[in-house]
């Protein structure tokens, strides 16, 4: 596991006027807008075959920064738990810095590298909520500056016809052609999310919705780290309209773990099929997601008897942990309806028998929204957004909550009032220049982690992100 740490102390007001000063110096130098999260390797059904026009790039860096505050109003709370959601609490915020390398190795081969620095807190130390409010917000933290290696990693593409189009430069992307018909493997560190269940509309923290389960599938439960990424290897085959996605991942040590098994005996298969067509003239796409997990993880069930036989829910559920699998689906589609504006539309669901491991504590989602972009209002470089989400518990993990138990990032102790958790969302999102853009961003949470006693919460975020 490739990580660093540099105890470069700095006070929270330090930070905010650094990164504030680093963003808008980023933005003076007029750069052109880049997409910040990896897209997996596919072919717009509106993109024609094309010859190459200019030699392609054989190596090239772009870098990122973004700073993210979020603040939650007063609530009402008449008890509250280990991994609760304080009812009163003061702003929390995370900021990154990330540089992309890549490099042309061969033909067809690509290395990339992408060091970065972090430092801060979600809210509540990125509890209290199972569809959490900051996809920005790691579930460790620190203070202080630290740096990362979150990937590092070999594409390798074959061509599987003559056609060719051509590709600009972007974050993990080098300028070029690619072939329109193509097997695309992907071999080291990375994020699931960065290859399957993305969205047009509905996946970049940095640059759209922020809410987990907004951004992914809620009840996708991915193998990763405490940072989200892990090691492994992906396949994609595309073909026309088609694409064919499969991957072996490493799931971490434990449940929410910073350390990953690298000898795969914790291990997620995914397979995924996309289909891409227009409809009206618009294109859109639908993807199919399913995932199985082998690993050593407790069932509900086991925990809820052993509660039953002392009288009390164990706090730590690794005796109980053998090997078990989980299963679980995504249904994920986008639309666009004009060319200004699209839409998209998420179903997740897991068995729900065994803890969460490296996600979230959601056993059931869905979730839904829109997408606007500026033009129609005048302001081009501008968007705006609306979702809804409302994840779910399956039965047992209701009870297991009930009677004390604690989750990856929720636990109130008790669960008297069961409702599904339900989160409105929206942001406006202004470019200011080239190369700097800041986010209002508004979240209603009813229920949070499930329970009717507590909430509802409003959260209030501003997110600064510069790009070059």
């Amino acid at each position: 596991m490739f990580k660093w740490i540099t105890q470069a102390a700095c006070a929270s007001d330090a930070r905010a006027t650094r990164s504030a000063t680093l963003l808008l110096a980023l933005a003076l130098l007029g750069a052109p807008a880049l997409a910040q999260t990896p897209q997996p390797e596919e072919t717009p059904t509106s993109t024609p075959a094309a010859t190459p026009q200019s030699a392609p790039e054989s190596w090239g860096w772009h870098v990122q920064l973004t700073d993210m505050t979020q603040k939650h109003g007063s609530f009402n709370s008449p008890y509250a738990g280990a991994n609760s959601l304080p009812s009163h609490e003061s702003a929390k915020e995370t900021f990154d810095a990330t540089l992309f390398l890549g490099v042309r190795v061969w033909n067809g081969g690509e290395i990339y590298l992408n060091p970065e620095l972090d430092q801060g807190f979600g809210l509540a130390g990125t509890l209290g909520v199972a569809g959490f409010t900051s996809g920005e917000a790691y579930k460790v933290g620190h203070d202080s500056v630290y740096g990362r290696l979150p990937r590092a990693f070999l594409r390798q593409t074959f061509a599987l016809g003559e056609a060719l189009s051509e590709v600009e430069s972007d974050a993990n992307q080098l300028a070029g052609s690619r072939p329109d018909d193509r097997i695309t493997l992907t071999l080291g560190k990375f994020s699931v999310v960065d290859i399957f269940d993305t969205n047009a509309y509905a996946h970049d923290p940095r640059a759209d919705f922020l809410n987990w389960s907004i951004i992914d599938g809620g009840a996708f439960d991915y193998a990763a780290d405490s940072w989200g990424f892990t090691s492994g290897g992906a396949a994609e085959w595309t073909r026309g309209d088609w694409s064919l996605r499969g991957g072996l991942m490493a799931m971490s040590k434990r449940p929410n773990d910073m350390t990953i098994d690298g000898t795969f005996k914790q291990r997620q298969w995914i397979a995924e099929v996309e289909r891409r067509y227009s409809w009206m003239g618009h294109p859109g796409a639908v993807r199919l997601l399913g995932f199985l997990t082998q690993a050593r993880m407790a069932s509900y069930a086991d925990a809820l008897n052993q509660a039953q036989a002392s009288d009390e829910m164990p706090s730590d559920l690794a005796p109980l942990r053998q090997r078990r699998r989980k299963q679980g689906f995504v249904i994920n589609a986008e639309q666009e309806l004009a060319p200004d504006a699209g839409a998209f539309l998420r179903y997740s669901r897991n068995d729900g028998r065994t803890e969460a491991y490296d996600f979230t504590d959601i056993n059931e989602s869905v979730s839904g929204g829109l997408q606007v972009k500026g033009r129609i209002w005048g302001q081009p470089e501008h968007s705006a957004g609306l979702a809804l989400a409302r994840n779910g518990l399956s039965a047992n993990a209701r009870q297991y909550f009930a009677t004390a138990g604690l989750g990856i990032v929720i636990g109130d102790g008790q669960l008297l009032h069961y409702a599904t958790e339900q989160i409105l969302e929206a942001y406006y999102n202004a470019r200011l220049g080239k190369a700097l853009s800041i986010t209002a961003d508004y979240q209603y949470v009813r229920n949070p982690a499930y329970n009717a006693d507590r909430g509802p919460v409003s959260v209030f975020g501003l997110r600064i992100h510069a790009e070059y």
